[in-house]
């Protein structure tokens, strides 16, 4: 029984292929979060000004 699900198991292989590499994703991930940090550390005074 066991032998069988190991050999279904090698027999179904799924491939899902990203569409950039998954360094680029990481990257595009981290600069936009950090273009949102940007964003909110550019109203951080806003409510004291009036």
């Amino acid at each position: 029984m066991l032998a069988a699900l190991v050999v279904a198991a090698e027999e179904a292989e799924v491939v899902n292929q990203l569409p950039i590499p998954a360094e680029a994703i990481g990257l595009l991930a981290f600069s936009g979060l950090m273009a949102l940090l940007f964003i909110t550390f550019a109203f951080r005074s806003v409510g004291t000004r009036h």
